[in-house]
């Protein structure tokens, strides 16, 4: 007999043993890789007990110990950087991204985010730091459309046009998620689920009523895109839509999100908003009625503790099932699978991610590019920008917000240790040879009493930083100098600003650069008279000073676009409480305004011509095909924002016009460029309310190619069949 028989033997007894154990082990089995993120997630389940599930559905939660699950909380921000979690790039806020018209830019951007949260990651749980804004799931970008420019949190948006929003927050999306085969970067989630853009002051209790039209037309675009481009997570909003509380709504969450879109990720409620659904809208009647509702309706995670404190009676009084409480607890335990949190470390393709890897150089000059791309040029009297260094020797910087930190931020911000504020930006650009003087000039409440203006008549040219601030508007709370709860009253800009700057003008007539900080529209009217150029900066991120500087002295060729309307007079407006689209929007909005949709002003001018027009009819399943040239007048090289607008036939309900594609081009100085546009019939479907369903429509559409969407630089007309 060979002597090696029972030594083989017992090895192959011993390996059948272990994988036996292995198959009956839920331990082992979710932490095996080789399993998809589904089998791991039941394993897990299976694994744990009812008390343990319950403690999971929270956002801030202590683990499993006896499994070897740590503690997480869920709560993270990254709206235009990493937010309140110590050092990290700050990116310009949501709404000056929408206004570079760069998808491809908010994609690198998000990507550089998604690293910086990872390294951030790696650094805390090294040192076993498992708390708030340190974790990777990221309560972020907010696809709300920005209805009403009373509201204070539309700086946190993409603006006022649900296919401009689709597309920022799809990029944005593919920054942060990354495209790794088995992990997500991290995880982002399109907020607030739906119909939620104001008012701040009763969004606890608030019931926003919207036809179907409008909801499927406007509120529901930018999250269905998000759902299709495989968004890991969505959040209900506290209001309630057409009666129901947005986290307990079947038609929200149970028909649309996840039957009709398939939504495969996890829902989270924003904060305390379970809360508000039996406190404020006084829809349920109690907490533990609520928790059941919750869990049936489709929520997976609670950013409060009420389904943790609230889960196990709701069981005891046969409420829910603890089959319902799995379901609700699966979706999220896949999101943490997904992020690799049970896997070893070596199999996670993130894990060299350090602190190198925060704040580097690359990250400043993308913020610095951001910052200057999304800069609207408003008014350039006598082309007098740009300004040439050699014809300035002196120059003075003054304003409220010139040297004003909260003016670069916005909101939900992270920090920097180098906030480049615009007095620093502009001084270092001008160089030692230049005499750049500072003043602050003015407070926010004294309209009489001025500083700077002798020396602002001494000097060869002076730049005002005025505007809003988040203080000023921003979410409920926050925005704690607000009129209005974080929303605002009127369009004005602060009256001590307005009669600094008229002082300015009155005292003397060398070149004034008014720049405008702020997340929303407001009346530029108020200073057109007594500045000879406009800037509106936004709130610009941590380089916005170098930024605006580059513009400033000629670097850089203003190429920011509105991504909102910008009313003469809220007088021109509905209700603000009032959620339908009729009036409102570059879309539906037949009056005179300040500035279109999409306006901006560059350095250089631009020509445009057919190279291909479209065909003049089509069918359903076909494509519009169209080739355009730009060719730039100018002398300097510049980027333009090439926008495709089409106009529907003559039915009920329809936009006046709408946007439906976009490009933004780099033309060399005297060049020319060339840009394919191609729109498919079926992205011209409207909502048919008669059968429920979208519907193209048959007649003659138009379709413009211009600047902005009020000129028109080529039009052509074709029908669909």
């Amino acid at each position: 007999m060979d002597r090696t028989f029972f030594p083989k033997c017992i090895l192959l007894l011993a390996l059948f043993l272990a994988v036996q154990l292995e198959s009956q082990s839920g331990t082992r089995d979710f932490r095996n890789a080789k399993k998809t993120v589904d089998e791991r997630a039941q394993d897990l389940l299976d694994e744990l007990s009812t008390e343990e599930k319950i403690s999971l559905l929270g956002y801030s939660n202590q683990g499993i110990p006896r499994l070897g699950i740590p503690a997480y909380n869920w709560w993270n921000e990254s709206l235009h950087g990493v937010a309140r979690a110590g050092e990290a790039t700050v990116f310009p806020q949501a709404i000056a991204l929408a206004a570079t018209f760069d998808d491809q830019l908010i994609h690198e951007v998000a990507d550089v985010i998604s690293t910086e949260a990872r390294a951030k990651y790696n650094l805390a749980i090294a040192k076993e730091r498992r708390i708030q804004y340190m974790g990777l799931t990221f309560w972020s970008p907010n696809v709300n459309i920005f209805r009403d420019p009373r509201w204070g949190r539309g700086q946190e948006t993409y603006g006022e046009d649900p296919y401009l929003t689709s597309r920022m927050g799809v990029a944005y999306l593919k920054g942060i998620q990354g495209n790794d085969p088995n992990y997500l970067k991290a995880s982002a989630c399109a907020k607030h689920f739906a119909a939620h853009s104001g008012p701040e002051y009763n969004r606890h209790f608030f019931n926003a009523l919207v036809s179907e039209k409008d909801l499927r037309e406007t509120y529901l675009v930018a999250f269905k895109a998000m759902v299709d481009a495989g968004v890991e997570s969505v959040m209900c909003g506290y209001n309630r839509l057409n009666d129901e509380p947005c986290c307990t709504s079947p038609t929200l969450i149970a028909d649309i999100l996840r039957g009709e879109w398939n939504f495969q990720g996890h829902v989270v409620t924003d904060c305390w908003a379970l809360e508000d659904i039996w406190l404020r809208h006084k829809a349920l009647p109690n907490s533990v009625i609520v928790a059941a509702e919750a869990v049936k309706a489709g929520i997976n995670l609670d950013c409060s503790n009420l389904l943790q404190d609230d889960l196990t009676k709701a069981l005891e009084e046969k409420l829910i099932t603890v089959d319902d409480i799995d379901k609700a607890l699966a979706p999220a335990l896949t999101t943490q699978f997904k992020l690799g949190f049970f896997d070893p470390e070596e199999k996670n393709p993130f894990r060299n991610l350090g602190e190198k890897d925060v704040r580097n150089a690359n990250h400043v000059t993308l913020a610095r590019q951001a910052a200057a791309q999304s800069m609207v040029l408003l008014k350039n009297e006598g082309n007098l920008l740009p300004l040439n260094r050699e014809d300035y020797g002196s120059l003075l910087v003054t304003g409220a917000n010139s040297g004003s930190l909260d003016a670069l931020v916005g909101n939900y911000h992270g920090v920097s240790s180098e906030l480049v504020t615009f007095v620093e930006g502009i001084s270092r650009a001008a160089g030692p040879a230049v005499a750049v003087q500072y003043d602050l000039g003015f407070n926010d409440v004294d309209t009489v009493r001025f500083g700077g203006v002798w020396a602002s008549g001494m000097s060869d040219a002076t730049i005002v930083v005025i505007g809003l601030t988040p203080v000023m508007e921003g979410e409920e709370g926050d925005a704690f100098l607000a009129e209005n709860g974080g929303d605002k009253k009127h369009l004005d800009i602060p009256a001590a600003h307005v009669a600094f700057l008229k002082k300015l003008r009155e005292s003397h007539n060398r070149p004034i650069i008014t720049v405008v900080t702020g997340g929303s529209a407001v009346n530029i009217a108020q200073i057109e008279p007594y500045s000879d150029a406009i800037m509106l900066a936004w709130y610009p991120g941590e380089q916005g000073g170098n930024a605006f500087a580059d513009i400033l002295f000629g670097d850089f060729s203003p190429s920011g676009r509105l991504p909102l309307t910008f009313y003469k007079s809220l007088d021109q407006l509905p209700d603000y409480e009032n959620y339908d689209m009729a009036g409102r929007t570059y879309r539906y909005f037949d009056g005179e305004v300040q500035y279109p949709f999409g306006f901006g002003l560059s350095y250089v001018d631009f020509n445009y011509s057919w190279t291909q027009k479209p065909a003049s009819s089509c069918k359903l399943g076909d494509t519009v095909r169209f080739q355009v040239e730009v060719e730039s007048t100018g002398s300097l090289a510049a980027l333009e924002v090439v926008q495709v607008y089409v106009s529907y036939p003559a039915v009920d309900g329809m936009p006046r016009r709408e946007l439906k594609q976009f490009a933004k081009v780099e033309v060399g100085a005297g060049g020319k460029s060339l840009i394919d546009f191609s729109i498919p019939v079926w992205d011209l479907a409207k909502w048919d309310e008669s059968c429920s369903d979208w519907k193209v429509y048959e007649g003659e559409y138009h379709v413009f190619v211009g600047g902005d969407s009020a000129r028109e630089k080529l039009s052509a007309a074709f029908v669909v069949e």
